[in-house]
This record gives C-alpha cells, sequence and structure tokens, in this order.
C-alpha cells in the first residue's frame, strides 16, 4: 500500500489526511540504516546551500489530497493557486499574521528555483540533495520526478539526484511536508474529528498530543546540494580506547565506501587512505583499508567544561578514498571528520577518560520566536554563549534530535549531550505496539548513525516521560535499549523517566536512572519548606531500586519575568529562587561521602517556550532560566552563582 495509492482513493470529508500513516506503517521493516555524513567541501566535494526564500502553500482541500490528486508537483507551484514567501529553514506556523497557518494540519508544499553550474555535469560527479530535517512526514520531488520521502521530523534525508538535474535552464525542487501525528509516530499524537456534530463547524477536527511544546511544523534545516565523485565515503564510524594514564589511545574505525552502483565497503576495489591530524594540521599517524586502528601516543583527549583547560580539543580524520590506478584530486574522494578522544564509562558514577564527571546543565528546545524549530545560527550562537555565561557543562536535546551544526559546536567548545530520541508524549497502551516498535527503532537507528562520531554525545537517551509503569513498557525499552547498545555498545543509554519508583518496569534497562520530578511546583505545590525531605526520600527510595547512578533530568517551576512576591509566592521569580536553594541543599548531600547516589542536576528549563494553548500554559511554559527573547531571569543569577563554584 503505497502513497500513489493511498492519494489516487477517494475519501470523504478529511479521512485520508489522517489515514496515510497508519496504512504505511503496516507494512513497515527496520532499515539497514547508512550513515549520512554531513555536507561539507573538499579537494573533491562542492556544497550549494538553496535555502532562503521559497514559495509555499497549504492544501487547504476537504480532504487535505489536493496536491496529489492534482499533480502539484509536476509543474510550478504557483499554478496550483495562490502561493506565498516561506523562509527556509523555519517552521511556517508563525511567520504570517494568519491563525489557519499557525494551526494548520496536514500537507503543505514548497518550492524553490536554482541553477547549477556547468562544472558539475560530467561523468564523474554525482549530486545529492539534502533535506536536513522536515516535520514530521516529506515527499520531494526534482523536475516533477519523485526522488524520496521520509518520516520523522529531526533527522536528515538524502537523495542521489544527478540523473534528475538540468544544466542548461532552471531546476525546480518540491517538498511536500505533513505534520499529522498518530498513536504510532514519534511524537505521537491523535486526530479529533467532530462529524456529526450540529454544535461544531462541519468537517472540524483538531490534533491533539501529549507532549508540552508547541508541534512547529516546515523545513526546519537547511536543503543542501553536494557533489561527490562516482567512488565515495558515504559513511564513517569512530570509537576510542584510552590508556588509565592516558598515555595512549587507539581510534578505530570503519569506513563504507560506495560506487555509481551503491556497492558498499568492496575494498579489493577502491584504495583507502586514513591520515590523522591535529587541530593545527600536523600529521599524527595514517594507515590504509577501510578498517582499522590508528595509534596515538600521548593525545590530547577531548574534555568537556570545567573538567580540564583544554576543553574540546579535536582531530581531524582525513579519509581518501578512490579506484586503484587513480589520482587525487580528480577521481579521489577526500572527506574530512573531526573527531575527539575520549572514553565514557559508568559504574557508582559517569566517568570520562576515567575520571568522575558531574553533569551540571539545562534541559533545552529548538524554539525561537517567530522562527519556532527553524535553524538559526544567530540564536544558537545566543544560546552557547547563554550557557558559557552560566557555567553548564551540559543539555539534553529535549525532547528530539537537535541541528547537526549544534552538535558541532558542543564538540568545538566542550558541552556535554545526552542525546534523545523523538519519543515523547508515550502516555496510552496504543503506544506501545509493534507499529510504534519498529519505526523507534528505525527512529533509533538514524540518530545513532548521524551522532555516533560526536565526541561531546555521552549517553543516548531513547525516550522522554514514557508510561514506564504500563507492563508492556518493559519489553519494548528492553528491546529499544538493546538496539542502542547493538548500534554503539561504547555510550551509556537511559530514557527519562517520570513514573514512580514503585511502579517503574523498565529502568531495570537504563545505564542510569534519569528522573523528572518537580518538587514544589506539581508536588507539594507552593510547599518550599517540604522539598529537601520529599526529595531526599524520592531519590534514595530510586537508589535502593536500581542501585545505579541518578541524573535529576527535570526539576524547577514556572516564572513570569518581572513578578515579584516577598515572600515569595508561585510564579514569582522569588519563588524559583528558593525553590533552588531547597533542591541545591539535597544535590549536595546526594552527592558528598562516600557512596554519592547522584550524577548530576538539569534544570527545566533554559527558556521560555511556546506550547499548545491551554489554560495551565500563560502563553507557552515559562520554567525558563531565560524568557524566550534569551533575557535572564532572577534565577538565571542563582543557577550561575551555583554552576561557576561547582
Amino acid at each position: 500500500f503505497t502513497f500513489k495509492t493511498f492519494f489516487a482513493m477517494k475519501s470523504l470529508c478529511c479521512v485520508s489526511l489522517f489515514c496515510y500513516v497508519t496504512f504505511t506503517l503496516l507494512f513497515y521493516e527496520i532499515r539497514d540504516v547508512a550513515g549520512i555524513l554531513y555536507p561539507q567541501e573538499s579537494e573533491s566535494r562542492e556544497v550549494k546551500d538553496i535555502s532562503g526564500r521559497w514559495r509555499f502553500r497549504t492544501d487547504n482541500s476537504s480532504s487535505r489530497d489536493a496536491g496529489f490528486t492534482q499533480r502539484w508537483w509536476e509543474r510550478g507551484l504557483e499554478e496550483s493557486g495562490p502561493v506565498i514567501d516561506m523562509p527556509v529553514p523555519a517552521s511556517y506556523n508563525d511567520i504570517t499574521q494568519e491563525k489557519n497557518i499557525r494551526d494548520f494540519v496536514g500537507w503543505v508544499w514548497y518550492e524553490t528555483n536554482f541553477f547549477l553550474p556547468k562544472s558539475w555535469n560530467n561523468a564523474n560527479t554525482r549530486v545529492w540533495l539534502r533535506v536536513g530535517s522536515a516535520h514530521y512526514y516529506s515527499m520531494v520531488w526534482v523536475n516533477g520526478v519523485k526522488v524520496m520521502e521520509h518520516e520523522g521530523g529531526h533527522l536528515p534525508f538524502e537523495s542521489d539526484v544527478t540523473t534528475r538535474l538540468q544544466y542548461v535552464t532552471t531546476n525546480r525542487v518540491t517538498i511536500a511536508v505533513n505534520n499529522t501525528l498518530t498513536p504510532n509516530t514519534l511524537p505521537p499524537g491523535k486526530i479529533n474529528h467532530y462529524m456529526g456534530r450540529d454544535d461544531y463547524p462541519e468537517g472540524y477536527f483538531t490534533q491533539e498530543y501529549q507532549f508540552d511544546f508547541f508541534n512547529y511544523a516546515g523545513i526546519h534545516r537547511p536543503v543542501k546540494l553536494y557533489t561527490t565523485p562516482l567512488v565515495r565515503t558515504s559513511e564513517i564510524a569512530t570509537t576510542y580506547d584510552v590508556t588509565t594514564d592516558h598515555a595512549s589511545a587507539t581510534v578505530h574505525y570503519v569506513i563504507n565506501i560506495t560506487d555509481g552502483a551503491e556497492r558498499r565497503r568492496l575494498f579489493a576495489n577502491y584504495n583507502v587512505t586514513v591520515v590523522l591530524q591535529s587541530a593545527n594540521g600536523d600529521v599524527i599517524n595514517k594507515t590504509t583499508g577501510g578498517e582499522g586502528d590508528i595509534i596515538v601516543t600521548n593525545p590530547r583527549l577531548w574534555w568537556p567544561v570545567g573538567m580540564s583547560e583544554d576543553v574540546g580539543y579535536l582531530y581531524t580524520l582525513v579519509v581518501y578514498a578512490g579506484v586503484f590506478g587513480m589520482n587525487a584530486p580528480t577521481n579521489t574522494d577526500i572527506y574530512r571528520l573531526k573527531i575527539g578522544i575520549r572514553s565514557v564509562s559508568v559504574d557508582s558514577s559517569i566517568k570520562i577518560n576515567g575520571r568522575p564527571f558531574y553533569v551540571i546543565g539545562v534541559g533545552k528546545h529548538e524554539d525561537w520566536d517567530v522562527r519556532g524549530k527553524g535553524f538559526d545560527w544567530s540564536m544558537v550562537v545566543k544560546d552557547f554563549n547563554l550557557l558559557d555565561w552560566l557555567g553548564a557543562n551540559a543539555f539534553r536535546t529535549s525532547h528530539y534530535p537537535y541541528a547537526e551544526e549544534i552538535m558541532q559546536m558542543c564538540d568545538e567548545r566542550g558541552i556535554v549531550v545526552v542525546d534523545e530520541c523523538p519519543a515523547v508524549g508515550m502516555r496510552s497502551a496504543d503506544n506501545f505496539v509493534n507499529k510504534t516498535l519498529t519505526h523507534h527503532l528505525n527512529v533509533i537507528g538514524e540518530l545513532v548513525t548521524r551522532d555516533r562520531n560526536h565526541p561531546s554525545v555521552i549517553m543516548w537517551s531513547v525516550a522522554n516521560e514514557p508510561s514506564s509503569q504500563l507492563p508492556q513498557a518493559a519489553n519494548y525499552f528492553k528491546t529499544v535499549l538493546d538496539r542502542v547498545r547493538e548500534l554503539d555498545p561504547t555510550r551509556p543509554a537511559t530514557f527519562v523517566c517520570n513514573a514512580g519508583y514503585d511502579s517503574d518496569v523498565a529502568t531495570a534497562f537504563v545505564d542510569v536512572v534519569c528522573v523528572n520530578k518537580y518538587e514544589g511546583w506539581y508536588d507539594d505545590a507552593g510547599r518550599v519548606e517540604v522539598i529537601r525531605k520529599r526529595l531526599s526520600y524520592f531519590l534514595n527510595k530510586w537508589y535502593e531500586k536500581r542501585g545505579k547512578p541518578i541524573i535529576h533530568m527535570e526539576w524547577g517551576a514556572g516564572v513570569i519575568s518581572g513578578f515579584h512576591s516577598d515572600p515569595s509566592l508561585m510564579y514569582t521569580e522569588e519563588y524559583l529562587c528558593d525553590v533552588m536553594r531547597e533542591h541545591f541543599q539535597t544535590f549536595d548531600s546526594l552527592r558528598a561521602g562516600s557512596n554519592p547516589i547522584l550524577a548530576g542536576e538539569m534544570i527545566w528549563n533554559f527558556a521560555d517556550f511556546a506550547t499548545a494553548q491551554a489554560t495551565t500554559r500563560a502563553y507557552g511554559n515559562r520554567k525558563g532560566l531565560f524568557t524566550r527573547h534569551r533575557q535572564p531571569k532572577s534565577p538565571a543569577f542563582v543557577i550561575r552563582e551555583r554552576y561557576r563554584t561547582l
């Protein structure tokens, strides 16, 4: 059952909008994930960014399938009806003044045109089209020919479009994106229909979800074209061994090479040379072959903020791949990968390079005014400067994979990352079925393959706040966590739990217990005086149950900037300051002594962010240390004092 077949069907009202995932997922298979290397220029590669101002329209037909029945991709989008300007990357929701666009559910259509240099038109060059991410389901056409589709809103996808391009005239890319969520998507959601109701408009429906952030949609990250030779490096995986005295390290690497027929790792036909360079370009060591080891004597290890003055040191792994008998650079692919040499382990604590590491950080969101979840360098750099100002050494990519450019900055700045997949809002039994599990495993494969070479990533999180007290959660999360460890045995894996210590059935399979609890807010609201006793009891009970190090992953309180009260009251800046000080007392007691149980503290949240409208959300979630415009509230100064002291 394919999309083409589905959209040829005649459906009543708007039912077809919501059936597409249900039908296609019935035939899901776990994919063999190949790595998608970040596109970058070299002697053998060129990159053309076609982001910018695109043409855009929503499909407002009652069935949301007019774009398919009328085949909008076959001609210019403006011929289908009125179009507007839409920036790429950006969420489309907040760009216009139209409520029906902000809250739109269904297919939206993007289009742009571009020219290509004639130098790309040769028999030894392949051209790839890559979308950094689009939320949620995407279909892509080049010059009217479908080239790829992808499910999932936070990871890149690409296709070889060499044979679809023109060099004597302009090219056209069309991308259709659908933000519909079902019980089996990640994140999940559902559509509520009001058909047959006399008290609602005809055909009225809403999209509901159980996660606490706005379901921004659109093309969220850059769209790029890039070239490679016919024989290219398609995937690189690195792992490391570091001796206990740090006198030596081994870089283990595996490289996939593909040719024009996409045959992989036929090293008998290929010439592969791997060179390790220092940060200033000096050659440290080199070897040949698509799989092997590189020994580094007296390595400069990758350290996070606060563990060394030599923070975020990166080597460069240069991979030369070509056919025997051919000379660089014409027929040899050259790709440079930044790597950090370090080890991660867990026993009674989290250790980096064999030394205990205490997490002090924040939960975040990719969320900005106007842009939504659209990538914007100015906002990304601002956020990193604020993290540095706070003295934080870590954040979690709550609750989905972040942009690759953000991960690269974490590598460079020594910021540790708990890398999370988009399994948030899994609150009901119908989220734990095989259909969801298969998709979950595929997403994990894409995430680990994309991010496994980042030294900043020290732990994988496979979900946030699932209903882990449900009986089926045990086998479900055992399966997912086993898959993570199969793909990457070098990092710990977890999920973030808000079930009770006495009811959870799935944290038995994690390496680090990560818990969310809001003492003084959702629990014992307004009662600051009970926080120390209650929180200490709670975290000790978790340790008694699992005997594993604990990160208090979410805690905090809502703060409306400019609200003040003495004595403090909920929602005032003073109240969160009081809540913080009580938590700090508990944290210090649990990380002290001969048997510390606490491995980290991460306050929720870095900055205010948008949510769905609700009576409990006054213009979004207000738990941020900073406003949505990145101005500090009083609690930011309290956290800064603590983090810079620890």
